[in-house]
């Protein structure tokens, strides 16, 4: 055989093991992009595209050990079974979608926001001291704005909102910044304006994260 044959046959012979080790290879890289998507999909609930308590949790959590400007917003909807039982269930998806949509535009992409549950959500987002009062009286505007559904009905939402700042609490601790923020945001249920947390409440008894009393709380912006 010529020297050019020989080096054709062991190039195809090589050509001919690279593919056949490209096969499983190939199969195993889809079979992890597949997997990866199954697991970012675990991540996000699915209704609001918001992430889960969990992923939400350990981003929250990164994002408290490296800044100092932060502050924990705790959102829940006001009058919400109000919505399922004159509206319909759909109605209420698209009333708990609309409001993870705005929480998620209000805080940007380097916040960490989640749907805790029901009707339920938290943020950790950044907030410059001299700027929050102004933020939290935005979302408050963003959370009072009618939902148009895919019917053309309209539904008036309303949500309640309460905030903690480590400044304010002496502590970066996710779970008590939160606990502070639901208690200010009980304090302010139905109020129309957002509530910020003083060290007082998280001294406060508590009952599944809920609780009676009102301690002294800064009040910001009204609902338009």
């Amino acid at each position: 055989m010529s020297p050019l044959l020989r080096a054709r046959s062991r190039f195809g012979q090589r050509a001919l093991l690279l593919t056949t080790a490209a096969v499983p290879l190939t199969g195993w890289a889809v079979h992890a992009v597949t997997l990866h998507r199954q697991l970012a999909a675990t991540r996000r609930d699915p209704l609001t595209g918001l992430l889960r308590r969990d992923s939400y949790t350990a981003r929250a959590r990164r994002l408290l050990a490296s800044r100092d400007d932060l502050a924990v917003v705790m959102v829940d909807a006001d009058h919400f079974k109000a919505v399922n039982d004159e509206f319909g269930h759909p109605a209420g998806d698209a009333v708990l979608a609309a409001t993870a949509a705005r929480l998620t535009a209000w805080a940007g992409p380097r916040a960490s926001v989640g749907r805790l549950g029901g009707d339920e959500f938290a943020a950790v987002v950044q907030a410059p001291a001299a700027l929050l009062e102004q933020r939290l009286a935005q979302l408050v505007r963003m959370l009072h704005t009618p939902v148009v559904l895919d019917d053309g009905r309209t539904v008036d939402v309303a949500a309640s909102v309460g905030a903690a700042t480590p400044a304010a609490i002496g502590s970066r601790d996710l779970s008590l910044l939160q606990r502070a923020a639901d208690a200010a945001l009980y304090d302010g249920k139905h109020s129309g304006r957002a509530h910020l947390a003083t060290a007082a409440h998280t001294t406060l008894p508590s009952i599944n994260g809920r609780r009676s009393g009102r301690p002294g709380t800064a009040v910001w912006g009204r609902a338009a």
